[in-house]
């Protein structure tokens, strides 16, 4: 689906419906769950009057009606208003709620981040430490660890953007932190107790070799912060890179006779870039022009959260400077940009209020896309067999409720 198309998917719902199994039946709903909602978004359609069945924090069954049920189960049937879609899916996201991840790489920092973002829709994410010491970076790993092992709802793993930027494309990422990648980073990349593991890096500063070896240990390699020209590019790509971070930020731009990172990464069909939709990062018809060219199957929406969002923080002190906040802009004391106050919830509004997308194409960006950026089938939608991450939104899509896993946070 892209930007632009009019009207809504015509497959019909019982084609979703030929290989789930039923929910079973043990005389009640302790184990399931029914909801009824007034209108769904499955991720590909637009649904009404439907029961989305839930057992074991599964998807379970779309059905038009309650078939299967006694009628005293049906009285148990929670009814949902407004619009039910996909939890949003965050692979960019720095802090939350007064907490930097950077400043404080513990498990008390993971919980307040996802549950101040799963008040704004988001259902999965990988928090992201800004470029730092390898010892933060290990605290960092294990904080991340002791999540997972913990069970933190929506938890998936981590990104570490840096330290393997370019210097002049740095933004506010500690010049004293860059460097090139050692065997000890390549080894905590690879740990298998982290989650997912994105890595964004600069190819002029790790080469293209590098690259291939991380995405041989499993992990998926963004590139940004960097300067290069498109032929680098091109060969980072070919040795398995597959995403770009915050488009048109912190890269090499697109001009008449020198493509850049920029011209790479719209020219490039199968892979994905990040968005700031925050409308500061990025003009709204650089937005929609991006969107129009890669599609929204390759474009995914990220906050790049700073400790802002879900407070009414006006400063953080951050490294050797301070970040101001203006509304939901912030900046250095220069005026230059320095992550965002942004939710996912306010990018998909920003999307169909200020871009001009349809309202499908932003929820897929902020859920389908990304799920299929980390190779997660099992998220980013609501059919059969999918994990039961949703969100409600009601006026304005604001978010009146968030489910994780069949859970209501």
């Amino acid at each position: 689906m892209h930007a632009g198309g009019k009207g809504r998917c015509l497959t019909p719902l019982h084609a979703q419906q030929r290989t789930h199994r039923p929910p079973e039946r043990a005389g009640s709903l302790m184990s399931a769950q029914v909801y009824h909602a007034a209108q769904l978004f499955s991720g590909t359609q637009l649904l009404d009057d439907v029961h989305l069945f839930v057992e074991d924090g599964v998807v379970t069954a779309l059905r038009h009606d309650a078939a299967g049920l006694e009628p005293a189960e049906r009285g148990a049937v929670i009814g949902l208003s407004g619009l039910i879609a996909p939890g949003f899916i965050d692979v960019q996201v720095n802090g939350a709620a007064e907490r930097l991840f950077n400043a404080q790489p513990d498990l008390l920092t993971l919980q307040t981040m996802l549950t101040t973002h799963q008040r704004f829709g988001t259902t999965a994410m990988l928090p992201t430490l800004i470029s730092d010491r390898f010892e933060i970076m290990q605290r960092a790993a294990d904080a991340v660890a002791e999540g997972i092992r913990a069970g933190l709802p929506g938890l998936i793993g981590v990104h570490f953007e840096g330290p393997h930027l370019a210097r002049p494309k740095r933004g506010i990422h500690p010049t004293e932190c860059l460097r090139g990648l050692t065997e000890q980073e390549l080894d905590l990349y690879a740990r298998a107790d982290i989650g997912q593991v994105v890595v964004t890096v600069a190819p002029e500063n790790v080469g293209v070799d590098v690259i291939g070896e991380l995405v041989r240990r499993g992990v998926i390699v963004c590139l940004g912060h960097s300067e290069a020209d498109l032929e680098l590019v091109e060969a980072a790509l070919a040795a398995g890179a597959t995403g770009f971070t915050h488009l048109f930020n912190a890269m090499s731009g697109l001009q008449g006779r020198t493509p850049g990172l920029v011209g790479a990464a719209l020219s490039h069909r199968e892979s994905y870039a990040g968005l700031i939709a925050d409308l500061h990062h990025v003009h709204p018809r650089n937005c929609e022009l991006a969107v129009r060219i890669k599609g929204v199957d390759r474009i995914m929406l990220v906050t790049d959260a700073m400790h802002h969002v879900g407070s009414d923080a006006q400063t953080l002190n951050y490294f050797d400077t301070v970040i101001y906040r203006d509304g939901d802009k912030l900046t250095l004391a220069d005026g230059a940009l320095a992550g965002s106050a942004l939710d996912m919830a306010s990018a998909v509004r920003n999307c169909c209020s200020r871009i001009g997308l349809e309202l499908a194409s932003a929820l897929m960006m902020a859920s389908r896309t990304p799920a299929a950026f980390l190779g997660r089938p099992d998220l980013g939608g609501l059919a059969v067999g999918q994990r039961a991450d949703f969100v409600q939104l009601g006026d304005q899509l604001r978010v009146q409720g968030t489910w994780v896993a069949g859970r209501k946070c």
